[in-house]
């Protein structure tokens, strides 16, 4: 039997609610086979670290994660704590250190989902958006001087390196490629920002020379959240830059029910460390504690790590449990407009995946 070591780490908010729930489901699912095992390998990282020790995370936090097969993360945000800190303090420098720079996001109207686009059927929504991760606009490159002064400057600066986007462009190819629709749309701003974006589409021309089966196109940041609107049909993989696809892959899960049941991945491809995989829903300290929160991000997002370490049965065996899960609006939670919290949905999919 086979042992996968998981590093849990909840961090922020509801993210102490739906990580516990997540590995609930891997362990029910690990319960069925005598093949594979979990082991969860807990870190208090986030908020609360943070008031007791001064960073997010310790120095040497990346070192203790090395080790694992895969990373399941819950949110970054403390209402107390300054936004940049809790994200570069824990999240990114996860992703930044593990060099974890494709950020994959799919969206797709699950069973039982009302979704608010009324001409939209399931089937004409099914994307997958490709997130460049690693530099861009989220590079960290800026600083501020003169500061509460008349003449107090801040800068952050987009920087975009030939290699970053070569390899964030392969990747998005041959994702599109492994779909049956073989059909990329390249998000771009080139009309406006005319030196790194001109790169970027001149870097996606290139790259599309290796996929000849890849039909693609180019479409603008700002008629992009258009066309996902109004013709979510003519969009099937879509990749973009970190700052793009944050505000696009955000807006694809809304269209598609709620934010609650986004999954996403932070993967380094060449597996030298460990990828990274979490709910895209943030840390809702509103409604922390209250067993309100939707774990459906979470476990979608298990569904995912079970891929990207090869356990591709389970991986469906659990979405095809979440699917029977939506499908039920008695198990739909409040930002689905159901009755149903988190213990009640998390029981559902292990219940579903005992019957399987």
């Amino acid at each position: 039997m086979k042992t996968y070591n998981i590093a849990c780490i909840p961090g922020d908010g509801i993210g102490q609610e739906v990580i516990p729930a997540g590995q609930t489901v891997l362990a029910a699912l690990a319960a069925k086979s005598t093949e594979f095992r979990f082991d969860f390998h807990s870190f208090d990282w986030g908020g609360d670290y943070y008031r007791r020790h001064g960073v997010m995370m310790p120095a040497d936090g990346l070192d203790a994660l090395r080790p694992m097969d895969a990373i399941l993360f819950g949110s970054a945000g403390d209402p107390d704590i300054p936004d940049h800190i809790t994200l570069w303090g824990l999240r990114l420098k996860i992703c930044q250190g593990f060099d974890q720079y494709a950020n994959v996001r799919p969206t797709r109207i699950l069973p039982g989902i009302d979704a608010p686009l009324k001409r939209c059927t399931p089937a004409q929504l099914d994307w997958v958006i490709v997130r460049e991760n690693s530099e861009g606009e989220y590079a960290g490159v800026g600083g501020r001087a003169h500061q509460g002064h008349p003449i107090e400057v801040a800068t952050d600066v987009s920087m975009m390196t030939r290699v970053g986007v070569q390899r964030i462009m392969r990747y998005a190819f041959k994702l599109a490629q492994s779909r049956p629709r073989k059909l990329l749309t390249v998000v771009t701003k080139s009309n406006a920002q005319r030196h790194a974006m001109v790169m970027w589409d001149e870097i996606a021309k290139e790259i599309s020379a290796e996929f000849p089966d890849v039909h693609w196109d180019k479409e603008l940041v700002d008629a992009c959240t258009a066309r996902m609107v109004n013709r979510p049909a003519s969009l099937d993989t879509v990749v973009a830059t970190n700052l793009h696809a944050d505000i696009l892959s955000d807006l694809a899960a809304a269209l598609a029910g709620s934010l609650g049941i986004a999954p996403t991945g932070n993967i380094d491809p060449e597996r030298r460390y460990p990828s990274m995989f979490e709910p895209i829903h943030g840390s809702a300290f509103d409604i922390m504690g209250q067993g309100l929160a939707n774990p459906i991000g979470t476990f979608w997002s298990c569904v995912m790590l079970l891929e990207h370490i090869g356990l591709t049965a389970p991986a469906k065996q659990l979405m095809q449990a979440i699917e029977a899960v939506t499908a039920d609006p008695q198990l739909h939670t409040r930002d689905l407009g159901g009755p149903a919290g988190t213990a009640q949905v998390t029981e559902a999919v292990c219940q579903q995946l005992h019957n399987k």
